[in-house]
């Protein structure tokens, strides 16, 4: 039988694909990552089904899961908060799956990002503004960064960058992207994009990380950076320009 790695999406339970939807309703054993898939999604899987929640689960006992149904025929649903494809871990799953000969596909989800500049309504590719859009995280306690990877070396392209797992070293980070966005340069934050509990924290890199502290903010959220965030004045696309041919000869 199969697993599907499924996106989850990034919390409000109706923010996943139509293919995940089925997935879910149609496996009998489903792995979800904890409190970060919503109870009204896991509500949607068969009556009966195998829930196991994996958030104290290591490697090995998830694999044990997986190849376990495998054996038994029966389809899984894996759950991944967000996209399956960033940060969530599926890679060394999938390397176990193959080293056992389990099939698996992946299905993509909504990102934390992407709810993110929704809930902030702002478009992270502003012509004129910024055109690249950097996602990355920093290292504290979680795997060390690549050589290479550091934070500085993004943040002097200019770009637009959505930085995860960082929200709780604010007081640290800010002052090091304000050496290339400036202390004026603006930023957000938003805890738990798309779910009730929603906050979102807009500032400067001067101001951002008493805001994080006032609100309390450790854990389950984005920060996005960059000059997108309060762009007004910016050319029109080229897309929708009148300027531009539109013959198909």
């Amino acid at each position: 039988m199969t697993v599907f790695f499924v996106g989850a999406g990034p919390g409000a339970a109706d923010l996943v694909t139509l293919r995940a939807a089925r997935v879910i309703a149609s496996a009998p054993v489903c792995l979800y990552a904890g409190a970060l898939v919503p109870r009204e999604l896991l509500d949607t899987a068969p009556p009966g089904a195998r829930l196991v929640d994996t958030a104290d689960l290591d490697l090995d006992r998830i694999t044990a899961e997986l190849v376990a149904a495998h054996e038994a025929g029966l389809d899984v649903a894996r759950l991944h908060s967000g996209d399956p494809s960033v940060y969530s871990a599926m890679a060394e799953q999938m390397r176990r799956l193959d080293a056992a000969g389990v099939p698996y596909e992946v299905v993509p989800g909504v990102p934390a990002f992407a709810a993110a500049a929704a809930s902030l309504k702002r478009e992270l590719t502003v012509p004129g503004v910024g055109q690249t859009v950097v996602l990355t995280r920093t290292s504290a306690r979680s795997t060390p960064m690549p050589r290479g990877e550091e934070l500085a070396a993004y943040a002097a392209t200019g770009a637009t960058l959505v930085l995860h797992l960082a929200v709780q070293r604010m007081a640290e980070l800010a002052p090091q992207l304000a050496e290339h966005y400036g202390p004026d340069g603006p930023v957000a934050v938003v805890a738990r994009a798309s779910r009730d509990d929603e906050l979102v924290l807009r500032g400067t890199l001067a101001d951002i990380a008493g805001q994080v502290e006032a609100a309390g903010v450790r854990r389950t959220a984005v920060v996005v950076v960059g000059p997108v965030l309060t762009a007004a004045e910016f050319p029109d696309s080229h897309l929708y320009s009148t300027t531009r041919c539109r013959s198909q000869a």
